[in-house]
């Protein structure tokens, strides 16, 4: 008897029929539950740009996919053993024909992906401002530990993991860090950039449609990381003035408000402050404003630094 007969006969396992349709149902729920973050559900030009480009990138690149999956199909069943017509060449070396197809494809395929990245790259620039026949409402970020502050220089008001925007203004973002690098995202509005401390970036983007969009941090920072996340609000010009003037109401943000906040902590709902000190954004930046304290030090029973969003500093 030969080592091959003593192997025990292979099983052939079923899934259940109830396990399909349980899968039926639940991975399609799972892959639209991110709909809120849609990047192909854009509320906005630039958004709206990415997700062309996106799109378009993609079917190049299905130019080569799909018919290397075609092709390798007919080619198992072409080159199969009972195929008496399949003819075994071993001395076959090359055929121009077939050069020529495995070349060129990849090759347009990549003169036609660099033309959209060029042209995409400078059309969408992020410091670029958007056409409009508004003016654009600049708002100053910074990311802290662990939630971001809006000011609002120009309306004297400020707020704390709530972005509100009036839809059809171009918004130009100039944006910045408390402490250490991070990164700001509107995934429906399109185009991530980062914040880093001791500098300023540029990011213009325009809500066309009222919405309330979710924004995020995608650059982990700490324990804190996962409540760096605010509404996005897309409101109409009425509803915006009537925003500003109940943030109006809220407490002022000067230097000592500020440094409060810029203690590691996390907020459970979001802030307003009814005015700003003059060139705190600015102080912030060239860091005359001490950065964030960070953990809390070491206490004097030894234990270790208090480093948790919800147990203070």
């Amino acid at each position: 008897m030969t080592a091959a007969a003593t192997l025990p006969p292979r099983r052939r396992t079923r899934v259940p029929a109830a396990s399909l349709r349980i899968a039926a149902v639940v991975i399609p729920g799972l892959v639209l539950s991110g709909c809120q973050m849609s990047l192909l559900n854009a509320k906005g030009p630039v958004g709206a740009d990415e997700a062309n480009i996106l799109v378009v990138a993609s079917i190049i690149m299905l130019a080569i996919i799909v018919p290397t999956m075609i092709v390798t199909l007919v080619f198992a069943w072409w080159f199969r053993a009972s195929n008496p017509r399949a003819h075994y060449r071993p001395d076959w070396a090359f055929s121009g024909k077939i050069e020529l197809v495995v070349w060129s494809v990849p090759f347009l395929t990549i003169v036609f992906l660099g033309g959209i990245a060029w042209i995409g790259a400078h059309r969408l620039d992020p410091a670029v401002p958007l056409e409009s026949d508004k003016p654009p409402l600049r708002v100053q970020v910074v990311s802290l530990d662990w939630k971001w502050l809006f000011i609002y220089p120009e309306q004297q008001v400020a707020s704390v993991n709530e972005l509100v925007v009036p839809v059809g203004t171009p918004v130009q973002f100039i944006l910045t860090s408390s402490s250490v690098w991070n990164s700001f995202f509107v995934p429906r509005l399109g185009s991530m950039i980062y914040t880093m401390r001791g500098m300023t970036s540029q990011l213009n983007l325009m809500g066309d449609q009222e919405a309330t969009l979710h924004g995020l941090s995608t650059h982990f920072s700490g324990d804190g990381f996962p409540h760096m996340q605010f509404p996005a609000r897309v409101v109409p010009d009425g509803a915006f003035t009537d925003w500003i003037q109940r943030a109006k109401g809220g407490p002022p943000l000067d230097t000592a408000a500020y440094g409060e906040l810029a203690k590691q902590s996390v907020v459970d709902m979001p802030v307003t402050y009814g005015s700003v000190e003059p060139d705190l954004f600015r102080r912030i930046v060239d860091q005359t404003i001490p950065k964030g304290p960070g953990p809390g030090r070491e206490g004097d029973n030894g234990a270790p630094p208090n480093v948790k969003p919800k147990g203070g500093s």
